[in-house]
């Protein structure tokens, strides 16, 4: 039998030599009698294949989310919000100045702020009130440029408002007309309080893109804003207009510096992830008035942790599919095992060793992961590339809203493809495929030839 063999077998081959690549390249191609086999391996690449994609596509629309979210929220509401404590905010300018000079501050912007029901033609919500001054608003680079309708132009001569185009169509506005203001906190009379009303033209109309400031943000020009929420009534004595000639001078000073104030300021920082550090050099700097400060990841916090969590169990879900695809490689691979016992048979007369028999098995399963795998990459980075037009051409084609942005929050399906996780997911196939060999090339390394010949 010795004599018989191929010398170069007995020899012992080479790990992974051409002899054991040729073997397993013929075991992945179809002959007539193996169909079944190599229709079962081509199912098994087709489900790596989508499992890779859709794991591509989900953890890159997830990405996408938070990176337009953070966008959106960061580039409206500061990385810090400070509230003066102590005394009136009427230093604000100072304050701004001060803050925008210690390093790591990108810029700062100071507002006054307030709650209340906006009505147009037949229909009332709730909206907040912003008031801001056009060089405050030149600094929001995302809200100066979303302008749908309208300008800028002369915005603190207009004493008008910048509503989102989602308000204006909940109060059946348009450009130029009138929305009309009521904040139940007005002036105090003999019979209690009576609400404040007035009317303001709309001259910009907005689009950010986000459901929430599109809907309830509503802007104002600083002193029409301040003049609305901070009244002289609320300094003179009671019974004195604004201009009562019984007021002295230095009550009409006083009512002046009232209404001359700001509620809060927001500080943009040049990294957002380096807020310890510039919480530490805001409240160190002698330079600035004693401020609240409240930072973008404390006010968000439950909101970010629960996309990181949602992040984790869709990975940990999705990665699912491709282990069901794994656990079809040993399946197919046993199979063919059970079809090749004569082969293997034969090869071991010849003088091939157990360990090139579990190399050939090995090769031929993991073949199978690697191109399920890159054809999904490929597959998945396509989709994730073309997300928001394909979610368009899905949703007209069967008529139903596909992630309605009154639910998500968004105009538009974001995708960002990030090339760490998609590196893990080609090593979490690769590895589940090949892990997924092993049992069956072992199993087929320990045939007995003798025994797989005997019914030959």
């Amino acid at each position: 039998m010795t004599q018989l063999a191929s010398p170069a077998l007995n020899r012992g081959t080479r790990a992974f030599s051409r002899f054991e690549w040729m073997v397993a390249g013929r075991y992945l191609r179809a002959q007539r009698k193996e169909a079944f086999i190599s229709v079962i391996a081509s199912l098994t690449m087709v489900g790596v294949a989508i499992g890779v994609a859709t794991l591509i596509v989900v953890m890159s629309v997830m990405n996408g989310f938070r990176a337009e979210l953070l966008t959106k929220i960061l580039g409206l509401n500061g990385h810090f919000t400070t509230f003066p404590i102590e005394r009136e905010f009427t230093d604000y300018k100072e304050t701004i100045a001060a803050l925008e000079k210690i390093d790591g501050v990108s810029f700062a912007v100071y507002f006054i702020e307030g709650q209340v029901l906006a009505s147009g033609r037949g229909n009332s919500t709730g909206v907040t009130v912003r008031g801001m001054d056009e060089e405050n608003l030149k600094k929001l680079n995302l809200l100066y440029n979303s302008v749908e309708q309208g300008g800028w132009d002369q915005w603190e001569q207009s004493k008008g408002v910048a509503i989102g185009y989602r308000l204006a169509q909940t109060l059946g506005v348009s450009l130029g007309d009138q929305v009309q203001i009521i904040n139940p906190n007005g002036m105090m009379t003999p019979f209690g309080s009576t609400p404040q009303i007035r009317s303001y033209p709309v001259n910009v109309i907005f689009d950010l893109g986000m459901v929430e400031f599109d809907s309830f943000f509503m802007y104002m020009p600083l002193e029409s804003a301040q003049t609305y929420f901070k009244k002289f009534e609320e300094v003179l004595k009671p019974g004195m207009g604004p201009l009562d000639s019984l007021a002295s001078d230095a009550e009409i000073d006083a009512a002046y510096d009232r209404i001359n104030q700001a509620t809060a300021a927001e500080i943009f920082i040049d990294n957002p992830d380096d807020v310890i550090l510039l919480r530490q050099r805001l409240q160190a700097d002698p330079s600035t008035r004693s401020l609240v400060l409240t930072d973008w990841q404390q006010r968000n916090e439950t909101f970010f942790s629960a996309l990181q969590v949602e992040r984790v169990v869709m990975f940990t879900i999705l990665s699912m599919i491709i282990l069901v695809a794994a656990f079809n490689i040993i399946s197919s691979l046993i199979l063919l095992v059970k079809d090749k016992s004569s082969d293997i048979a034969v090869l071991r007369t010849m003088g091939a060793t157990r360990g090139a028999i579990m190399r050939i098995f090995s090769i031929t399963g993991t073949t199978v992961g690697v191109i399920g795998t890159m054809s999904g990459v490929a597959l998945g980075l396509v989709v994730a590339a073309n997300a928001e037009p394909l979610r368009a051409f899905v949703s007209n084609t069967i008529g139903v809203a596909i992630f309605p942005p009154e639910v998500f929050f968004l105009s538009s399906l974001p995708s960002k493809t990030d090339p760490t996780e998609v590196a893990i997911v080609i090593c979490l196939s690769l590895g589940l495929s090949f892990l997924a060999t092993l049992y069956p090339a072992w199993r087929a390394a320990q045939y007995d030839p003798v025994e797989a010949l005997r019914y030959e």
